[in-house]
């Protein structure tokens, strides 16, 4: 294995095989993050406090590399419809505004029906 796997403590990542995030080569890749709250063990029932979730959980990877959302230089957004997209917006540049990374946006299907946004992301990790 080259390079740090970041775990978040999910157990999809053992069962399916990943790490929350990876470092290698002075970059953070992220997984797809869902808007799943770690507190409660459950997923809240709106767009807005999913997509909320999704970027705390990002950070929190982030943190662990010693990053922050201010290193992020991409994310992909993976959101159920148009009219939940519209409602994230603000919550999108909430997060991404400093950073401004790279993005791209689109509307799917994710793996459960009570999943409606999920994050993928990119940062550059600290130097040294």
């Amino acid at each position: 294995m080259q390079g740090e796997r970041i775990f978040s403590g999910s157990p999809y990542e053992d069962k399916a095989g990943y790490a929350r995030a990876a470092v290698a080569n002075g970059w953070i890749f992220v997984s797809g993050t869902t808007g799943f709250d770690a507190e409660t063990k459950e997923f809240p029932a709106d767009v807005e406090a999913q997509c909320e979730n999704c970027f705390r959980n990002i950070e929190i990877a982030l943190g662990k590399a010693g990053a922050t959302l201010k290193d992020l230089v991409r994310v992909q957004i993976f959101v159920a419809s148009q009219e939940e997209f519209e409602r994230i917006i603000p919550i999108i540049r909430k997060h991404c505004y400093e950073a401004r990374p790279a993005n791209t946006t689109v509307f799917a299907q994710l793996v459960a029906p009570h999943m409606r946004v999920e994050i993928e992301a990119i940062a550059m990790a600290p130097a040294a």
